[in-house]
């Protein structure tokens, strides 16, 4: 198989339900191969406020090239006025793994 470029994009949500659902979308839409939904406390500043929240960090793995569609799909389905979305490259792993991620993830 070509050598497909895969990242790992990164959102929180303040609920596991919208996380369920945030996920689900995007595997059955096959923009993603796998999403790790972990519970997390985060610190952060926002306007000036130091918050504390539970939130769900949601690490979706999938195609580089897809990076646009799912942060379209993440803010459409967001409540946060500026969420979280990030894409970390994966600039190395196992050949397998990164064939299973093209694979699981190729639309027609």
């Amino acid at each position: 198989m070509a050598v497909t470029a895969c990242c790992m994009v990164q959102t929180t949500l303040d609920d596991e339900d919208k996380a369920e659902a945030l996920a689900s979308a995007l595997l059955e839409q096959k923009l993603a191969a796998c999403i790790q939904i972990t519970p997390v406390q985060s610190r952060y500043l926002w306007r000036g406020v130091f918050m504390r929240e539970k939130e769900y960090l949601l690490s979706i793995k999938a195609r580089a090239a897809d990076f646009d569609t799912i942060a379209a799909q993440i803010r459409a389905q967001h409540s946060y006025e500026v969420p979280e979305i990030i894409a970390v490259p994966i600039l190395a792993g196992d050949p397998a793994y990164l064939d299973w991620i093209a694979e699981a993830t190729e639309r027609q």
